[in-house]
């Protein structure tokens, strides 16, 4: 049984001359989520309508489970989408909204209602059959929208920025219940969305996409450690980025020399290259060598962290310091540097 469940080969996509998929490759294992990252417009609702079968790719093929579906229709490609607008049905029951996929199949009333109790169970909606959508609140209706998807028993199970119709705290928990059903039932998934923190939540691997094509396809560790370009390094996260030279495992920044013993995994020789800084990376202290000196420019308290921009050799570096690390009077400090939360680029 092969492991590449859906695959995507030299999919291209055109809406007239403009071209929004330029000859994308894309593999999911079986089972995994794989979640797509990236700015408005770059093409990633775009890729999940082509796996629906809501788009019909210009030029290319689809392939889920071996199948080539790349002309079905989505009736015929056995996926659930659960969208960002929830769609339930007003007049409806819960539990009716949960069996409306089962009842179009032919399932009988007995077995509709036994499958709806369980994929209730599932999203924690016990004893919510009878309710309607006006009754319950958004965290709640998109929970139902997950039980509809998941009472069907999808190959493949599609999600199209489903938390972005939340507050902050209810994303947070929507989001470990998704990726606990997926864990729990191994399910097939792809997942959409632009929030980077709810990419890294869900996700077993992220694909950061920008203008139809895919930039880098990593766990969400690897994705924030070692970017592979300078847009990466911009779009995951805060970064500053710095000329600096590399030598044996040496970095030089501003004369501030510093070993990174990980240089090794970049794949740079040694010579000029780019810098990232992740703002945890920096630690500010009160002594150091002349080189190491920057200048504070400001410095916002946000509760559990101080948000500093500091001047380093004529360049902006955003640093994070815990609140027991920093003076807020302070109108300079020297910057020593960790190895985690610092990448190398190659120059160009």
């Amino acid at each position: 049984m092969s492991q590449d469940f859906l695959v995507l080969k030299n999919i291209t996509k055109a809406f007239g001359k403009a071209v929004v998929i330029d000859n994308l490759d894309l593999t999911i294992k079986r089972g995994t989520m794989v979640t797509l990252l990236g700015p408005s417009g770059c093409g990633k609702t775009t890729v999940l309508r082509l796996v629906a079968g809501l788009e019909t790719p210009t030029s290319g093929q689809i392939f889920i489970d071996g199948e080539d579906v790349t002309k079905s229709s989505i009736q015929n490609r056995d996926i659930c989408i659960v969208f960002q607008s929830y769609a339930l049905f007003p007049h409806m029951s819960i539990g009716d909204n949960v069996g409306y996929g089962l009842r179009m199949q032919g399932i009988s009333s007995e077995e509709c209602k036994q499958r709806v109790k369980e994929a209730l169970e599932l999203v924690d909606l016990v004893g919510f059959e009878d309710r309607f959508v006006d009754q319950i609140s958004g965290g709640q209706q998109q929970r139902v929208a997950l039980a509809r998807a998941l009472v069907l028993k999808p190959k493949v199970l599609l999600f199209d920025e489903p938390l972005s119709n939340l507050d902050a705290n209810l994303r947070r928990s929507m989001r470990e219940k998704i990726r606990e059903l997926q864990q729990s039932l191994g399910i097939t998934s792809l997942y959409v969305t632009h929030d980077q923190a709810e990419a890294f939540a869900v996700s077993d691997e992220v694909i950061v996409m920008h203008k139809g094509k895919i930039m880098q396809k990593a766990p969400a560790k690897e994705l924030y450690l070692r970017p592979n370009s300078l847009f990466l390094a911009n779009f995951m996260g805060e970064s500053s980025i710095f000329e600096g030279i590399l030598s044996q495992n040496q970095v030089t920044i501003n004369n501030y020399q510093f070993h990174l013993p990980s240089a090794d995994q970049f794949g740079l020789p040694d010579g000029e290259c780019l810098v990232g800084i992740r703002p945890e990376a920096i630690r500010l202290k009160h002594q150091g060598e002349a080189s190491q000196r920057c200048q504070i420019k400001s410095a916002v308290y946000m509760g559990n962290h101080w948000e500093i921009v500091a001047n380093w050799g004529g360049k902006a570096l955003l640093v994070n310091c815990n609140p027991e690390d920093f003076d807020p009077k302070a109108e300079s400090a020297f910057v020593h540097l960790s190895e985690h939360g610092v990448f190398l680029l190659r120059k160009g």
